[in-house]
């Protein structure tokens, strides 16, 4: 317990070039403290705080960092060789030249793995795989060769059976081992399933050679024999000739094990990666949603001080209104982006109420929707308000006369169109880059992406639409 400790009290300065295998730091606060040159291996730093550590040229191998804070941590020409990393903040966290290679795992080792690893042992699988293709396609170009040029009826007979029974045998052997690769993975034991394979093969090949010599090659081989008695002699054994089909059943069935296991971890990056895009919108849109709310008290509260001293009882008024209407912001569930038209009209009228008893007579405003069973639909809560707010700010409070709002939402051509008109002056160009548009903009994309847009329209009359595609509303809650 000293120990840990006195480590804790140095956490924030500087241990350079120092051995720290095995220890635990799980939990610790070690922001920005410099580990540079140290040995840490086996060292378990879970959940610990590691923002803006300094851990360059540190040899790292199995060391965890489950759920520790790494963001611009400096971990360069580091060597982190089976490192935990699961669930670790690394935003901004220099990796530059460290080496992350794992350790050996016969489970985990794939023949593109291999032959890419830069160790002796990639370099001689891809000696083998190479000398053999190499051979295989001499060895197809040579009887291919004497197939034509051959003058001697006798020896192109053997040949063609030969070439024959090695067609035959590859074909049986790639698809045995297609056929028998679902079969064979429910066998926990890796090495149990190629013995298994490779048996099956065994016998398979005797089969399949059998067939093909009793129907096509009997004849050229005891002819070879005859004409070619020394040459047939030295003829190999036939259990050598069962390796080449076992090998290829073998290798075949590594690869469709191999692309499964591609396959499932790229589904996997690609679910994990999907995730983190939720996340990513998740997080943007509860911005957007904070970065709304305080903007439109900030307006409010401003316009009720305005009222204070003038006119009491408005203020009063205005006061019980910003209450109903923080009611509605509040009384919901914070992750929750949608809301029914119908609502959100709701806190669009009590909103232009509140905008009312300060603007009295000079503020009319009409909140209408076309087809009444559009009142049900699911659009992204606060999607109005911030353009109603601009079209009082911009528009309204501009005007020395009477000024209208008229809040309009009908369908047309499977589109929700979901307008604010105003009379006040035309839109400049500035106005598109304000943050009530631009958060409305930015929402939409987040939610919809190329299925909604906003626009802003000076004729023929002056509003901002708001269009989404029908199809798509509908799709997010389904």
């Amino acid at each position: 317990m000293k120990d840990r400790d006195a480590t804790a009290t140095a956490s924030k300065g500087s241990m350079t070039a120092s051995s720290f295998d095995g220890r635990d730091f799980s939990n610790m606060d070690l922001e920005n403290v410099d580990f540079s040159f140290s040995s840490l291996q086996q060292t378990n730093f879970d959940g610990a705080n590691l923002k803006g550590a300094k851990m360059r040229f540190c040899v790292l191998d199995r060391t965890t960092f489950k759920n520790a804070d790494l963001r611009n941590a400096d971990l360069s020409y580091s060597a982190l060789t089976d490192v935990d990393f699961k669930e670790a903040q690394v935003e901004g966290a220099n990796f530059s030249f460290t080496t992350r290679d794992n350790s050996a795992d016969w489970k985990d080792f794939s023949l593109i793995g291999l032959i890419q690893s830069p160790g002796w042992l990639g370099t001689v699988v891809a000696v083998i795989l190479g000398a053999i293709m190499l051979y295989g396609l001499n060895a197809i170009t040579y009887f291919t060769s004497e197939i034509y040029h051959t003058s001697e009826p006798v020896r192109e007979g053997l040949y063609q059976y030969l070439v024959l029974q090695n067609l035959v045998a590859g074909v049986v052997a790639v698809l045995l081992s297609k056929f028998l690769a679902g079969w064979l993975d429910r066998f926990s034991k890796v090495p149990l399933r190629y013995l298994i394979l490779s048996a099956i093969m065994f016998f398979a090949n005797i089969l399949v050679s059998m067939v093909v010599y009793f129907q096509f090659g009997i004849k050229a081989v005891m002819r070879f024999a005859e004409r070619y008695p020394d040459e047939a002699a030295k003829n190999a054994p036939g259990y050598w000739y069962a390796l080449g089909p076992i090998i290829v059943a073998n290798v075949f069935y590594f690869l469709i094990t191999q692309g499964k296991q591609i396959s499932r971890k790229i589904s996997d990056q690609e679910y994990q990666l999907l995730n983190l895009e939720k996340l990513k919108t998740k997080a943007e849109l509860d911005a957007l949603q904070a970065r709304i709310n305080p903007h439109f008290l900030y307006n409010a509260l401003n316009s009720i001080a305005s009222l204070v001293h003038e006119n009491p009882d408005k203020a009063e008024e205005m006061t019980l209104l910003l209450s109903k209407l923080f009611r509605y912001t509040t009384g919901r569930k914070t992750d929750d982006y949608y809301d029914s038209i119908k609502n959100e009209l709701e806190m669009v009228q009590t909103y232009l109420q509140v905008e009312k008893v300060r603007f009295g007579d000079r503020l009319k405003f009409t909140v209408k929707v076309d087809q009444p069973e559009l009142s049900d639909l699911q659009v992204p809560k606060f999607i109005l308000q911030p353009i109603v707010e601009n079209a009082i700010k911009h528009g309204v409070s501009k005007l020395a006369d009477t000024g209208t709002i008229v809040v309009k939402i009908y369908e047309r051509a499977g589109w929700l169109y979901l307008c604010v008109h105003d009379n006040g002056p035309r839109f400049t160009e500035e106005m598109g880059t304000g943050y009530g548009i631009r958060s409305i903009q930015e929402k939409l994309k987040l939610l919809y992406g190329e299925n909604a847009k906003v626009e802003l329209l000076n004729e023929p009359e002056k509003m901002v639409s708001i269009s989404i595609k029908k199809s798509a509303i509908i799709k997010q809650h389904h």
